[in-house]
Parts: structure tokens; sequence; C-alpha cells
């Protein structure tokens, strides 16, 4: 496993013309939490179709994320439901929490080539959280659930088809993500993979398969500050 924040090489990145973002704890910090809001939206949307208590919904959304990926595939898969209703109530939610991060706008926008963000959510929730960052103009396209056809990270079909929608050589590509597991497709595509973690870990709960183990070949560096590690990277 990488030491968290050992000094990139920029070397590592000299290739690199494509840039991949994931959205949640990765282009905002953990300690936002943004992703608190979608997580009682999305129990109280499972309560309300399955008449279930609210507990006992948690309890049925969370297995259906961890089989699936995604709590929405779980319910397209089991329950049949139309995704777009799904979606619209999980990501109502308030972003005053996310404030304007010039620094990070700059440090994406010096990237030579182009920036993906690359989400399990929606284009409109991507683009309402990077605007709200102030970095929305730096990227030149976002990938979603939907371009996903509904399939989420880690499914190999979904990196392909990302790849194949916007002509990306992997080879030449670097992927930024908070969940390992997100990692293990691109790092065997051959793309260069940064995980983010949360500064000061030990002050949040994290599942335990959320976590890089100590040996993660998916892992090329690990980072809890993006502006500081783009930094690194563009001292070349």
């Amino acid at each position: 496993m990488p030491q968290l924040n050992a000094t990139p090489d920029p070397a590592d990145f000299a290739n690199v013309r494509d840039w991949v973002f994931d959205l949640e704890n990765t282009l905002y910090p953990h300690h936002v939490n943004l992703f608190a809001q979608i997580d009682r939206n999305m129990t109280a949307f499972v309560a309300e179709l399955l008449q279930m208590e609210p507990q006992e919904a948690r309890v049925l959304q969370k297995r259906y994320y961890h089989e699936h990926g995604t709590t929405l595939k779980g319910l397209m898969v089991h329950h049949g439901i139309d995704p777009n209703g799904f979606l619209e109530r999980a990501h109502a939610i308030d972003y005053s929490a996310l404030l304007p991060h010039p620094e990070l706008g700059e440090a994406i926008k010096a990237l030579p080539g182009r920036k993906f963000v690359f989400t399990n959510g929606t284009v409109s929730h991507a683009q309402a959280a990077a605007r709200a960052l102030g970095i929305l103009d730096q990227f030149d396209d976002i990938f979603d659930i939907v371009a996903a056809d509904y399939v989420p990270k880690p499914a190999g079909a979904t990196y392909d088809k990302f790849a194949s929608l916007n002509r990306v050589d992997t080879r030449h590509a670097a992927m930024f993500e908070d969940l390992p597991r997100n990692l293990e497709v691109p790092r065997a595509l051959g793309m260069k993979t940064v995980l983010m973690v949360p500064r000061n870990l030990g002050d949040f709960i994290i599942e335990r398969w959320e976590q890089a183990q100590d040996e993660d070949p998916n892992v090329d560096y690990m980072t809890d500050d993006l502006v500081a590690f783009l930094g690194a990277i563009l001292q070349r």
C-alpha cells in the first residue's frame, strides 16, 4: 500500500492525457458529508415504496448497495422501479455546505489534457456540486449513472462504456476515487490510480470494505489533499 500523502513522481503522470475524477468524497472532502443527505433520501424512498419502517428500509437499502453497487440497481433488479423518480428524490438535497474552492479549480485547469467527472450519481447532481465548488467549467464532460445504463461502478462494462464514449486511451489516463474497489478495473486497464481518503481518518466511521487494505495492488497513490497532490504533479 502506498504511503499516505507520499509525494507523487511527476514522471508517473507525464503521459496522462485524460484525468478522471469521482465526485463524492473526491472532488469535495469527506467531512462535508453531502452523501448523508442522499442516504436519508434513499432510505425514505425505500420505506415508502415497500411500506417498511425506516430502520428496516435502511437495512435493505444497504444490502442492495453492497450486492449491486447502488441502492438504485438493487431496486431495479428486485422491484422493477423507474430509476428517474428515485434519482430525483435521492438528489433533492441542500448544496450550501459546499463552498467555492478556487485553488482546486486552478489545479484542475492546469492539468494537461481533458478532465472528466465519472459518477454513480446524475449529471444534474454533479453539475450542482461542481458549480457550488466553482469548478464546473474545468470539466469537459460528466459521465453519470444514466449514461452507464444504470450499471454502476465497479462494473467493468461501465468503465468500458465511459472510455469508448469519450475515446479515452486508458493507458494515458488517471483515476481519482474514494472507494478502493472502484479502482480495480481502472488499474487493470492501465490507468494511474489515486485513492482519496478522509483527513483524520480515525474520526470517520467507514465500513471495512470501503477502506484500502494493507496490500492493495490497485492503488498507486493515496492522498487526503487533492489540491496538494495535483500541485505536486504539476511541478514536472
